[in-house]
């Protein structure tokens, strides 16, 4: 089963571990092998964990998580609960960039054996209701122009508004603003699914 949370500063170590696995699958030829193998998990947690504290312009930050239950205590000593792994997260709060949309998802990653169970969807509702409850009116969320999951947003009623290159590794790309002005496109396109929908 999976759940949709807000995020605990514990979640920083599965969160910088999902960031890290989904920006190598995802960017593979898009961005320089050396660039993605030398990503760090260590430094993506201290970063996450940070960004989980950090409340100021309605900032937040949603997890997936996935199973749980209990695992067996070292020597014996019963069950012990065991936190559920994250396997997604989404990030976002007012805009970084007025005019183009009031509220922005700044990240969205699923792991890859996630991303047909409507994870993603369910975390973008989760971004899109915090949005909505602190004000925004409208939403928007930058892609890589190369990235597949442009398609995604788009299948959510995104409309492309806005494109631009940006240096990622010192390697020229080209990225675009995904907007869903009202935000109420965002929020139908994103009503409950059944799991694996």
């Amino acid at each position: 089963m999976i759940c949709i949370r807000r995020a605990r500063p514990g979640d920083a170590a599965g969160i910088a571990a999902v960031h890290v696995a989904a920006w190598r699958s995802a960017y593979a030829g898009i961005l320089g092998e050396s660039y993605l193998s030398g990503l760090s998990e260590a430094r993506q947690a201290a970063f996450y964990e940070r960004a989980i504290m950090d409340r100021r312009d309605g900032h937040a930050v949603f997890v997936a998580t996935a199973g749980g239950g209990d695992q067996p205590a070292p020597e014996g000593d019963g069950p012990v609960p065991r936190e559920a792994p994250v396997v997604g997260f989404a990030s976002g709060g007012r805009s970084r960039r007025r005019g183009l949309a009031e509220g922005e998802v700044e990240t969205l990653y699923v792991l890859d054996d996630f991303r047909e169970r409507a994870v993603g969807r369910r975390l973008m509702r989760a971004m899109a209701a915090h949005l909505r409850a602190i004000g925004c009116n409208s939403a928007m969320a930058w892609v890589l122009e190369d990235n597949p999951s442009r398609f995604f947003y788009r299948h959510l009623g995104g409309r492309m508004a806005m494109r631009e290159s940006i240096r990622v590794a010192g390697q020229g790309v080209e990225q675009v603003a995904m907007v869903w002005d009202p935000i109420d496109v965002l929020l139908a396109a994103t009503l409950t699914t059944p799991e694996g929908s």
